[in-house]
């Protein structure tokens, strides 16, 4: 039973969350924050994650069972009833509230609260099944951990912290859309409009792409910005360009018709979740051994 309720918060989703929550910290800081400040935030962050994705499953119940890879969720099994996940999921949410603004401010816990709101109400309420740019726009909440972790620190917001910020918005889609490549069947099979399941292999290609240009060409405005060092430049650069390769590649294929496994969009996904790692680990590092450009 304790290990369907965990299930039900997608500890993986978690993790990844929380990956661009604290280098973020070592940036506004300039060196290590404390301990107990990265501690606080860290558990913070975890239960307002694990709130909305709680609800997250809680409303999109119907749509889990037609699928084949959300089939086996709690909630379609019968393993927690939805009521019982529906107050689970509030309670962690009004956790996270009351531990970030007791604990760490009151802006940290009114940016997870927005978050949680944005990824239920914005994203699985409104957006998901009516547009196929629901991820493009909805994918705005799981851009919040880098405010969260920014303010948590300073109390405030700056230019540097939406640079990020900037960054994780235009990384979702060519992160997410990979995915539903692959999964495009399921998604049509819930009647979902994601982008895949409504434009061809070729147009989804274009458009993972463009935005991964783009992620990349936001990551280096951090350098003047923050201001950056070599540290943070160079996997920047070097991540950023395999990134962009690994788009084009997958754009190629899709123009050669190749289509299933061979189209290798899982390949992407996966690359694209070890870029966003290893370039937020830049962003952690460079303030700890600052290498100025000049």
């Amino acid at each position: 039973m304790l290990r369907d309720y965990v299930s039900l918060t997608k500890p993986r989703i978690i993790e990844l969350l929380l990956v661009t929550t604290f280098p973020v910290m070592f940036l506004a800081e300039r060196g290590i924050p404390p301990v107990w400040l990265i501690v606080a935030t860290l558990v913070g962050g975890t239960l307002a994650a694990a709130s909305a994705n709680v609800l997250n499953c809680y409303l999109d119940r119907d749509i889990d069972a037609q699928m084949h890879r959300t089939s086996t969720r709690p909630l379609v099994t019968g393993a927690i009833a939805p009521s019982h996940a529906l107050v689970f999921g509030a309670v962690l949410g009004v956790a996270a509230v009351l531990w970030l603004g007791l604990v760490v401010n009151w802006l940290s816990s009114a940016l997870a609260l927005g978050a949680i709101a944005l990824y239920v109400v914005f994203y699985t309420l409104v957006l998901k099944r009516r547009t196929s740019q629901n991820i493009v726009w909805g994918g705005v909440a799981g851009c919040m951990p880098v405010l969260i972790g920014w303010s948590a620190v300073t109390g405030s917001l700056s230019w540097a912290a939406v640079v990020l910020f900037g960054v994780v918005f235009f990384w979702t889609p060519p992160h997410y859309w990979p995915l539903s490549m692959r999964f495009k069947e399921d998604y049509a099979a819930a009647g979902v409009p994601m982008l895949p399941v409504v434009a061809e292999d070729i147009a989804v290609g274009r458009q993972v792409v463009a935005y991964s240009w783009v992620t990349v060409l936001t990551s280096l405005v951090l350098v003047p910005v923050a201001p950056m060092g070599w540290v943070y430049t160079v996997v920047a650069v070097v991540a950023g360009a395999v990134f962009v390769l690994e788009s084009h590649r997958l754009l190629a294929r899709a123009r050669a018709g190749v289509t299933g496994p061979a189209l290798g969009a899982m390949r992407l996904f996966h690359f694209s979740i070890s870029y966003l790692t290893l370039l937020f680990l830049g962003v952690a590092v460079d303030p700890l051994l600052h290498l100025p450009l000049r």
